[in-house]
This record gives C-alpha cells, structure tokens and sequence, in this order.
C-alpha cells in the first residue's frame, strides 16, 4: 500500500527539507494542492479527506486552523504531524520525539495528533530527561542552556538577512527569556523549574550544537562525568540516531558535523577539581532538529 501524504506549507524550509527527504520513495505519494487553490477551503477540505497523514508546516496560528478544519472532517480525517510550536505541550496532541521513552514510538504509532519538536527543544530533552529519571538532576535544580544554531531555523525573514550579508556573523537573540521552546523543555523534560535558555545563531546555514553548564557541587551526590555518560548510555541503548559518546581530547566542537542526517550526538565534558560539567548535544537543525524528526514520525505513524 502507497500512503498519501500532504505537506501543507510544501514552499517553507522544513516543507522543502521534508519534501526532499521524501522524494522518490515508492511507499509514499506526496499530494500537493495547486497554487491557486491554497486559500481554497472546500479545495483544501477535499484533498484532506483522501490523504493518510497531513504535515503541517506553517506558523503556529496557521496551523492551529489548520487542525481545527482536519478535526471538523470527523472520521474522514487524516492523521495530522505539526511541525509548528502551536501543539507542543497542548493536550492531545503526542510529543514527535520517539527516543523520549521506551514507550512513546508506540505511542506516536497510534496517535492520530503528533507534534514534531522543536530544533533547540531536541537538544535539550534528549540530555535532561534521561538524567532526570535517573535522579541525577532534580526536577528543581535551576539550569541554564546555551545553544547555537546555523541560521535556516530563523524562518525566511533571518534566511534572506544571513544570506545577503546584512546580519553580523554571530548574533545572540532571544534576551527578552521567553523564547518558544521554553515550555516543551519544561515539560518534556519533567522540570518543575523554568530553565534560562538563551539561543544565538551564526553565519552557516545549518547545525547546531546545544550546551548545558552544570556545577556539581549543587546536585544531590555530586555526580561524575561517568554517571551522567552511564544513564545517558542506558536511555539510548539501542536508539537508531542518537548516540552518547566520550568526550573529544581537543575539547573543540563543530555545530556542522552532522549536517544532512538524522543523527545526534551527546556527550559529557568534566573538569573534576573545578567540580564543573557541561552536557553538550550536537544535531542538524533542520534534521534530527526538524524534517529529519519529521520523516522519523511519519514513518511511524504510517508502520513504514
């Protein structure tokens, strides 16, 4: 059976990236709505009731209609993958992160609402929520994340800046602290305290690397850069595109490294008599960090 599948926002970057992923596949028959007709409600309407899964790749207000309309098609509705902040942490919806738990590729499976998430969110959780469950970080403890990210996560408008040099070569955002990705760290992590997450962009297009500083001395048993290697190692076991690994002897990183994959990278740096410890995570922002998860969750949505 050839699944149907319809990208609504096709012309976006994840859209693109998505699309390009996807091409030439002989299980899936991408669906597109003519130019004219992306305004067209009954149009749109029509094509919804004949696709298996529509991926929503718009801005959140957009996509929050968007769903609204699929939810009015009643049983002639397709299963719906967001790739917009709008339905994050919103009930109903399941989290697009199947290596979250050993239960939640089922659960994205079955699901007929799957929100894909964000690029620096990724990062993040796929640190935090192993040592987490561990005990080894408090849901409490105060954090701080720093991240940077290759400019095509900025959407179209920081794309044509980066790209016609009209914007410096680093740049630090975000300084009002109520960035979009807050909330699902919060939540999906299973923090009961709001992290200070402070995001910056540099002159390439994509990668991205995401730090989180630790002082040890401030968590409960003062754990070492092995414990926290060992419960990230435990979570991942057997995780496909994650992987946990030691530390580089340069202590020096590129954010590029995994451009153009579906694969992150985690691992733990330590300075033991200071009793400092950063967890870093690199990922493609627009792979694991956006189509790439995309492509992973439809995939499961679909039994592919």
């Amino acid at each position: 059976m050839v699944a149907k599948v319809f990208i609504d926002g096709e012309a976006g970057t994840t859209g693109l990236e998505i699309r390009e992923k996807l091409a030439g596949r002989r299980d899936i028959n991408l669906v597109s709505i003519p130019a004219q007709k992306r305004k067209d409600n009954d149009a749109k309407r029509a094509l919804l009731t004949n696709v298996d899964v529509a991926i929503l790749c718009l801005p959140d207000d957009a996509a929050k209609q968007a769903a609204e309309v699929i939810d009015g098609l009643g049983d002639g509705a397709p299963k719906v993958l967001d790739a917009s902040t709008a339905h994050r942490v919103a009930p109903g919806w399941t989290y697009g992160f199947p290596e979250l738990s050993k239960e939640q590729p089922q659960a994205i499976s079955s699901a007929k609402r799957v929100a894909n998430p964000g690029c620096y969110a990724t990062g993040a959780i796929a640190l935090l929520r192993p040592l987490i469950e561990a005990g080894l970080i408090p849901v409490d403890h105060r954090l701080t994340i720093n991240a940077v990210s290759g400019y095509s996560g900025g959407g179209r408008k920081m794309i044509e800046e980066f790209e016609s040099d009209r914007s410096p070569v680093f740049e630090v955002y975000g300084l009002g602290l109520e960035h979009k990705h807050i909330p699902e760290i919060v939540v999906h992590s299973r923090l009961i305290a709001r992290p200070i997450f402070i995001p910056s962009v540099g002159n390439f297009r994509q990668g991205m690397i995401v730090c989180i500083p630790l002082f040890v001395d401030t968590l409960p048993g003062r754990p070492t850069g092995a414990a926290f290697r060992d419960a990230l190692l435990a979570h991942y076991d057997g995780a496909d595109d994650i992987h946990v690994v030691e530390p580089t002897l340069s202590g020096r990183l590129s954010a590029l490294t995994f451009n153009k994959t579906n694969e992150m990278e985690l691992s733990v740096y330590e300075n033991e008599i200071r009793g400092e410890t950063v967890l870093v995570a690199r990922l493609d922002n627009l792979g694991k960090g956006a189509s790439g998860a995309a492509v992973q969750n439809l995939e499961l949505m679909l039994g592919l």
